[in-house]
């Protein structure tokens, strides 16, 4: 059973790198996208159980991924979220975790997105 992602992610580019990066790491099924803030929360109020993992850039075409984040703690327990950006320092990775994601990366430290991703596929978990 794939891990159902939604990604928060107003730059197409990277919308397409990062479903590329996750179908080469493991069973990931991308389900649905959004570029801002509020596509993202109608999107997670439509689909509340739909999704296993979102994964969340904080700044967005319009509006902040930190709304986004916050409006995820209203999910499943199995579900997880992962703050993406370039913007994560050890301040904005401490607000995001009491937001309630459950991890805040850098986009500079590829190795350490892929890692946490690996771990949430099936055959890992």
């Amino acid at each position: 059973m794939p891990v159902k992602v939604f990604l928060v992610e107003d730059m197409k580019h990277l919308q397409e790198v990062i479903s590329d990066l996750l179908a080469s790491i493991g069973d990931f099924l991308l389900i649905g996208t959004a570029t801002t803030e509020a596509e993202a929360n109608l999107w997670l109020a439509d689909n509340p159980d739909r999704w296993d993992l979102a994964i969340v850039d904080l700044v967005l075409e319009q509006g902040s991924g930190m709304s986004v984040v916050a409006k995820c703690k209203r999910r499943p327990s199995a579900s997880k979220v992962v703050v993406f950006s370039d913007y994560v320092t050890p301040g904005i990775h401490k607000h995001c975790l009491g937001l309630g994601a459950d991890a805040a990366i850098p986009k500079s430290d590829m190795p350490a997105f892929i890692e946490y991703c690996s771990g949430l596929t099936p055959a890992t978990a």
